[in-house]
C-alpha cells in the first residue's frame, strides 16, 4: 500500500522546532508494514480550528495522482472541525488514521460533530456562569483556598467521576483498552480522538485516564 503522510502542528514555532512532528512521524512509521511505501510528506502549520489547509489540499491532490491513501498519525489532528471533515469526505480520497485504523469518513464525521457540539456547550455554559456571577455582584477570580475546601473539592470530583455517565463510558473504554495491552497514554489518545473529555472539558492525558480508571473501580 502507498501512503501520503499528512502532519499538522499548531504554531509556526512548533513547525520550525519539530515539536510534535517527530512523535507523529514515529507513530506513522510504527503503523507501516514491511511492504508499504511512504511517499512525499506534507506538513501543515496552523490552528486546528481552521478548515483552510493548503498543505492538506496538496496532500489530497498528490494522493489522487499517485493512487495512494492519506495517512494521519492521530485522528484528533482531523476531527476538530466539522467543515474540514466534510471537505475531506467530499474529496473522495481514502484515508487512514494510525490510532483508529478502522475509522471512516462516516464515523469520523460523527465524532467531529459530537466533539464540536460539546466544545460549544462548554463555552456557552462557562460564559453563562460568569455572567450570572457578575450580575449577582460576585468578584470574579480565584478565592482563598483552604485545606477544607481542597478536600471537599476532591470528594466532589471523585463522586462526579463515579456517577457521571460520560465518565462511566470513558472508564469502561479505559478498562477495555487496558485489557488489550494499551498504555494509559495510548488510551488517553483514543478517548480524545473519540470526543471524550474530562468533566472540566479538558483532554485526557495518561494520568487522567489512570485516575478515572481507579476512581470508578
Amino acid at each position: 500500500m502507498k501512503y501520503v503522510p499528512y502532519y499538522r502542528v499548531s504554531t509556526a514555532g512548533q513547525g520550525k522546532s519539530g515539536l510534535g512532528l517527530s512523535a507523529q512521524r514515529e507513530i506513522v512509521n510504527r503503523f507501516l508494514k514491511a511492504d508499504d511505501e511512504l511517499l512525499l510528506e506534507f506538513i501543515e502549520v496552523e490552528s486546528g480550528k481552521k478548515s483552510n489547509r493548503p498543505q492538506l489540499s496538496a496532500a489530497i491532490a498528490f494522493a489522487k495522482q499517485h493512487r495512494a491513501r492519506l495517512l494521519i498519525a492521530k485522528l484528533d489532528r482531523l476531527s476538530r472541525n466539522v467543515s474540514f471533515i466534510f471537505s475531506l469526505r467530499n474529496s473522495e480520497v481514502d484515508f487512514v488514521a494510525c490510532d483508529i485504523p478502522d475509522a471512516n469518513t462516516l464515523t469520523v464525521g460523527i465524532m467531529a460533530v459530537l466533539a464540536q457540539h460539546e466544545r460549544e456547550l462548554i463555552g456557552e455554559r462557562t460564559r453563562a456562569a460568569l455572567q450570572a456571577k457578575k450580575a449577582q455582584g460576585h468578584k470574579l477570580g480565584m478565592p482563598n483556598i483552604t485545606p477544607a475546601i481542597t478536600q471537599k473539592g476532591l470528594e466532589i470530583r471523585q463522586e462526579n467521576a463515579r456517577t457521571h455517565q460520560a465518565n462511566l463510558q470513558a472508564a469502561e473504554l479505559v478498562r477495555l483498552y487496558r485489557k488489550d495491552g494499551l498504555t494509559y497514554a495510548a488510551v488517553a489518545e483514543r478517548l480524545n480522538a473519540m470526543g471524550y473529555r474530562t468533566r472540566r472539558g479538558n483532554k485526557f492525558f495518561a494520568m487522567s485516564a489512570q485516575r478515572l480508571d481507579s476512581k470508578t473501580n
